[in-house]
């Protein structure tokens, strides 16, 4: 790391530390948590666009994907739903896969004429047909069942940590047929396509209740082990003897310390993928990607399967997305369907890739911690900042407005970052070398 990577490091870091001496340093280690999480997502979408200028707008769905892995793992068991309709539905699921997988043999070891179009159709159609048959009524039953407060299938209960990887996974097979399907799509056309396949993984999560509760959210997601609660530190007589020796409020010093618990293990995960991308990136495979990423054409006239690393890449950078979906839903506790929008967890991720500097994995974590930092502190201290700037105006209704709208003064703050630096430093803070 050289000296300004050090510097812009260090004026990062001393935001943090002002946010927490001017505001509060729970206010500071909150912004920190989520802006560790967004360096990771910031890591993902590095690779896919700094490695091999992949332009994906679906980074929402790879995300979102993540925390529905947190219900399948972590979320308690409803054994009534699942018993109502469970198996049945499992069942349905898999007469749909072995139905698109019949269409494409179809498609592939059929001769090429009109036979093998009404022949995969006929598959299509019928293979619909019996799969809603089956899957339906299963639905139906799970989702009758107590349904103010279930209404789903549940999870296996396990501790939230176990869903880290799942989420990696789940995301990954996404993308793995995102990019059968995608890739070949020029730019523009695969930035459309990912957009438009994330918005469907999207709507499928708010309208399956079964599946997740949809819309009414699912609450109640266990906590990754070692994290206690808070309300758990607070009964134990040891810590509150600790407290009472150090002269600590004891519900200050546990939501501090569970913050820093979290603080701890998403750190270690982002160093331990810094160190995994770093060698990738400075190995031959690494030397490859940014070949085709530079010259598609020289590389595949080299003799690399330029279509083959693509995929690769697409299915590393969103299995590295879904992971940190499903640290950040674990972190939460809840799953929030609505929450899930293309501005929150797409655009704002590509702006953290290009303040930081695509192609750069250290310029992709300053980009999160720094765009993460601006996106939240509007947030709380707009509030402030507009009530001292407006406390010359009279009382009334445009006092109120403007105090009220002060929050959403974060999108002008971001664009003006993103100018500034567009303006000052095209390539970003921190460039690819």
């Amino acid at each position: 790391m050289n000296t300004r990577a050090i510097y812009l490091f260090a004026g990062v870091g001393m935001l943090y530390v002002l946010t927490g001496v001017l505001l509060s340093w729970n206010v500071s280690l909150n912004i920190l948590i989520l802006g560790l999480l967004s360096a990771i997502m910031a890591l993902g979408v590095n690779m896919q666009w700094g490695y091999a200028g992949l332009f994906s707008t679906g980074i929402v769905g790879s995300i979102a994907l993540g925390g529905l892995a947190v219900v399948f793992v972590s979320g308690n068991p409803v054994p009534e739903a699942f018993a109502a309709g469970g198996w049945q539905a499992i069942f349905g699921l898999v007469v749909a896969v072995a139905g698109i997988a019949a269409a494409v043999a179809a498609w592939t070891y059929m001769a090429p004429g009109r036979l093998r179009n009404l022949v995969v159709a006929a598959i299509l159609i019928g293979g619909f047909f019996l799969y809603r048959g089956i899957f339906d009524p299963a639905v139906e039953r799970i989702e009758a069942f107590d349904p103010a407060t279930h209404g789903n299938v549940g999870g296996f209960g396990l501790n939230s940590i176990w869903a880290w990887p799942v989420g990696g996974l789940f995301a990954a097979v996404a993308a793995w047929a995102i990019g059968k399907i995608a890739l070949g799509l020029r730019e523009d056309y695969l930035a459309i396509a990912t957009l438009g396949i994330a918005e469907i993984v999207i709507t499928a999560i708010k309208s399956e209740d079964w599946m997740s509760r949809g819309v009414k959210n699912l609450v109640g997601l266990p906590r990754p082990w070692p994290v206690p609660y808070e309300v758990d530190m607070q009964a134990d007589p040891g810590f509150l003897a600790f407290c009472t020796n150090w002269g600590l409020n004891p519900i200050t010093t546990s939501t501090l310390s569970v913050k820093g618990i979290y603080i701890v293990m998403f750190a270690i995960v982002l160093g331990v993928l810094i160190w995994l991308l770093q060698r990738a990136l400075n190995s031959p495979w690494g030397r490859m990607m940014r070949a085709i990423r530079d010259n598609e054409v020289s590389a595949a006239a080299m003799g690399k399967d330029v279509k083959r690393q693509h995929l690769i890449i697409f299915i590393l950078g969103a299995a590295v997305v879904g992971m940190s979906g499903a640290m950040y839903v674990s972190m939460l506790g809840q799953l929030v369907p609505g929450e899930y929008t293309p501005l929150r967890f797409t655009f704002l991720i590509w702006i953290m890739v290009i303040v930081g500097g695509s192609g750069n994995n250290w310029g992709s974590v300053l980009g999160g911690l720094l765009v993460g930092w601006l996106w939240l502190i509007v947030d709380n201290a707009g509030p402030l900042i507009m009530s001292a700037a407006t406390a010359g105006l009279a009382d009334g209704a445009l006092k109120s407005h403007l105090v009220d709208v002060a929050p959403q003064l974060r999108l002008l703050t971001l664009g003006v970052a993103l100018l500034l630096v567009l303006r000052f430093s095209p390539r970003g803070l921190l460039p690819e070398k």
